[in-house]
């Protein structure tokens, strides 16, 4: 899944068909089904998890990492060393960065929550606009007050 501008969206399926070893074709099934509804749900406001299952393609190190991201709550950011160290990896922040550019299931598997330590926006394949308001969508739609709104101003790229 990614955005349709997004670069190298085009390698990522054929990675996917690789790992698979199979052709994707355009069509329904099940999945696709479920996966939609909990999307559409989602940008309604009305669903803050997901689950539609995962089959995820990567290394142990950024599946390690995905599934970390899985445990960032709905309208919650946490920076690049909380999720190192929440991996036990303080010195692999870089990586943990890298890994989550590397989330091609983005939305799903929040990426787009983790943020700078400085409070900054950093990094989002799908651009920093769409970040910038996933994070305030999430945030306007949470039980929790909105404590900060994120601002185009407080973007940076890596």
């Amino acid at each position: 899944m990614g955005f349709n501008d997004q670069k190298g969206i085009e390698k990522h399926l054929d990675e996917i068909q690789k790992h698979f070893n199979a052709i994707i074709l355009p069509g329904e099934n099940v999945h696709l089904t479920k996966v939609k509804k909990e999307i559409n749900e989602y940008f309604a406001g009305k669903r803050k998890t997901f689950s539609v299952p995962l089959d995820i393609v990567g290394t142990d190190f950024r599946k390690k990492v995905w599934s970390e991201l899985l445990n960032i709550p709905y309208g919650k950011t946490v920076s690049y060393k909380e999720l190192s160290l929440a991996i036990n990896n303080l010195k692999a922040i870089r990586a943990v960065a890298s890994a989550n550019g590397a989330n091609k299931i983005g939305i799903i598997i929040p990426c787009h929550r983790v943020i700078g330590s400085n409070g900054s926006l950093t990094g989002y394949a799908g651009g920093l606009h769409r970040k910038n308001w996933l994070l305030n969508f999430e945030k306007s739609n949470s039980n929790e007050p909105v404590k900060k709104t994120f601002e185009l101003e407080s973007i940076e790229e890596y």
